[in-house]
């Protein structure tokens, strides 16, 4: 847990991690199947099929297959249709979203809090997603050079312990009153060393308190 802050801050940092948490389903695969055709997906899941067996076997870490499998779907694709595309997603993600999870959201969102989606996913889908949530961002971010996406990222695979470095780079911490901290899996434990408070899907039953802030008449 963090240590307890000295501040006049009244409002909280509120993280949620996506894929599992906020969102209930692998928005990151549902995304190749949304974007791509099938015959290639198929062709270029045939070239990598060694490292899917190694992953579904856990001896291929998950960062590392996320990496693989975007470079081998997307590298040189054209921005312009996967992007509209992406958009189009990100609207259809909000049907997709955990109901207990994003009442705790816009509880956040209703007191004042700054919230963050701080995702291991690509910010060609996060980014339409966040806005229409109206939420801060901080994901894995893909590589574009005129208009093609190159298959790499410009950052890190955004999961585990950049996820909780991410985070202090972004924000001083101190500036806050409380760090809520969302999330479903290994891969935020690391961020979850920041928080106040926590919550971890299947394994806690209550979701924090959110204290509302009081009104003087």
């Amino acid at each position: 847990m963090h240590a307890t802050r000295k501040t006049d801050q009244t409002v909280n940092l509120a993280l949620f991690d996506f894929d599992g948490t906020l969102c209930t389903r692998d928005s990151f695969t549902h995304f190749i199947f949304y974007a791509l055709s099938k015959r290639h997906i198929v062709r270029q899941g045939i070239k990598i099929l060694p490292w899917i067996q190694a992953y579904y076997l856990k001896l291929y870490p998950a960062p590392s297959m996320r990496i693989k499998l975007f470079d081998s779907m997307f590298r040189d694709t054209p921005l312009p249709p996967i992007e509209q595309l992406a958009k189009e997603y990100a609207q259809q993600l909000m049907n997709h979203l955990d109901p207990k999870l994003y009442a705790q959201l816009k509880q956040h969102q209703l007191r004042g809090d700054k919230v963050v989606i701080v995702s291991a996913s690509i910010d060609l889908y996060l980014k339409p997603l966040a806005d229409l949530l109206d939420v801060e961002l901080i994901c894995t971010e893909v590589d574009i050079r005129n208009q093609i996406i190159t298959g790499t990222y410009t950052t890190p695979d955004c999961s585990s312990e950049q996820k909780k470095q991410r985070v202090l780079r972004q924000y001083n911490l101190d500036h806050f009153e409380l760090v809520y901290v969302y999330g479903n899996s290994h891969e935020d434990l690391e961020m979850m060393s920041l928080a106040d408070a926590s919550y971890m899907v299947g394994e806690d039953q209550t979701l924090p308190h959110i204290e509302q802030l009081k009104k003087f008449a």
